[in-house]
């Protein structure tokens, strides 16, 4: 059952103070009331529905008998125009594009000029739009957590690329927007939507192998450190607020780009690394496969050479894992013995060893070293393809039903620990016991500091 309440790849959208000038102004300082104020405005009206219905279904989300007319279609907003969000506009035809908000406004108007939609710099007058209905937020790993929750608020469900946090903390805060505004809120995990994945995963929890014994995932590359020289911010770019909750640093365009030479998801500032970059892909499979949807490991600890991350002070191209001295093996231990280490699996799954055979689950495909199990297993399913866009389809099916999505907000935010774990072990070197419960690491001080990071104002997600 999802925990109660508490009430205590590419860029975003700037933060602005005055709302009423130009949308292509930018660099200033944002105001951090603004958020408070108009939020508070928009929690009340929910608040007062909620007595009402147990969710809040928007009007452009109603059904119609068969295929649904332009006026039925939910309405969906995109915070983030770079790469990754032009990798998610093939929205199923229940739903519409018709807002777009970027750092980079040419970004936005892009979107809005193929669409139809408008365009923003300031990705809360997109949530101010009363005709969204539901937003994509595709920006940078370090932009995730903040318009998730702001959008949550503002009454709009979320579709959040993965992985789901920067931190641990973050994701819990996400999570609890989610249920406090009751949102549906899918992580872009693809792979809970492939059918090959599904049963492969479904097969091993079910024990149709017999017990897992151990399971070997990829030994994901941890973030650098970064020490690029100054650029000229292009035309048209807020940098400040795309540095957001980290510590501004001066502009390069390979910190910039995502997977440029090598681009923000290889600096710890903005991302995890690859550890949380194809992390987010494998170990949920992992989670999945092994039942763990809603918990985690119990320990963690790391093998091999010490980590010793790079300061890269001049672009070079992006390694994911040509340094395999660079990075010591991850191995967790969960609650049931069975013990995952980060070694050579494949890096969108792992390989699951169990009493009756080894199978293998990667992006879409399993392979099985019994002919027999294999030739079993696709028997007794359809493995038939299904549409490239299969995981919005989930997200806008659930938006008008308010079932939960198959990637659930909370399953984001368990795989998205299980990477920062992996790094944290890495960062302290040395064995830690973690409680799923609480989120917290068993009497270390020290690594428990680790589980969120200092942010910027007014850039704090602690606002749920």
């Amino acid at each position: 059952m999802p925990r109660s309440v508490i009430t205590s790849v590419d860029p975003v959208c700037p933060l602005r103070p005055d709302r009423s000038a130009s949308v292509t102004s930018g660099g200033h300082a944002p105001n951090p009331s603004f958020a408070r104020r108009a939020f508070l405005r928009r929690t009340a009206a929910a608040a007062a529905g909620a007595v009402a219905a147990p969710l809040f279904i928007p009007s452009s989300a109603l059904a119609a008998p068969g295929r649904p007319g332009a006026n039925d279609r939910i309405n969906v907003g995109y915070i983030g125009a770079g790469r990754r969000a032009g990798q998610l506009l093939d929205l199923p035809p229940e739903a519409r594009i018709v807002a777009a908000a970027d750092v980079q406004l040419s970004r936005a108007e892009a979107v809005a000029q193929r669409y139809g939609g408008r365009a923003y710099q300031d990705y809360r007058e997109l949530l101010d739009s009363k005709d969204v209905d539901a937003v994509v937020v595709a920006t940078p790993d370090h932009w995730h957590a903040l318009p998730s929750i702001h959008a949550c608020q503002a009454g709009k469900d979320v579709y959040c690329e993965k992985p789901l946090t920067l931190t641990i903390r973050e994701g819990r805060q996400m999570v609890d927007a989610a249920r406090k505004y009751k949102r549906v809120v899918q992580t872009g995990s693809q792979q809970r939507s492939m059918v090959a994945n599904r049963v492969a995963c479904q097969w091993v929890r079910d024990g149709h192998l017999g017990k897992v014994i151990e399971v070997i995932g990829s030994n994901y590359p941890s973030p650098w450190h970064c020490d690029f020289p100054t650029q000229d911010v292009p035309d048209g770019l807020n940098w400040d607020s795309w540095c957001g909750q980290t510590k501004p640093r001066p502009f390069h365009n390979d910190i910039f780009i995502s997977r440029s030479n090598p681009g923000w998801i290889s600096f710890r500032d903005y991302s995890g690394g690859e550890m949380t970059g194809w992390g987010a892909h494998g170990l949920d499979q992992v989670q999945w496969a092994l039942g763990m949807d809603e918990s985690g490991p119990v320990e963690v600890w790391t093998e091999g050479v010490p980590f010793d991350p790079p300061t890269y002070a001049k672009p070079e191209p992006r390694a994911r894992g040509e340094k395999p001295g660079t990075y010591p093996q991850v191995v967790y231990r969960y609650a049931n013995g069975v013990q995952l280490r980060l070694a050579d699996g494949p890096p969108g799954g792992a390989v699951f060893v169990c009493e009756r055979g080894r199978i293998t689950i990667d992006r879409g495909n399993f392979e099985i070293d019994s002919p027999d199990l294999e030739r079993e297993l696709r028997k007794s399913v359809d493995l038939k393809p299904e549409p490239g866009n299969e995981h919005l389809r989930n997200w806008v099916a659930c938006i008008k039903s308010r079932e939960t999505p198959v990637a659930d907000v909370e399953i984001g935010h368990r795989s998205a620990t299980v990477c920062h774990l992996g790094n944290i072990a890495r960062e302290t070197g040395r064995r830690l016991q973690w409680d799923p419960l609480s989120e917290q690491f068993v009497n270390d001080d020290v690594a428990n500091t680790l589980v969120s990071r200092e942010q910027r104002a007014p850039y704090q997600t602690d606002i749920v």
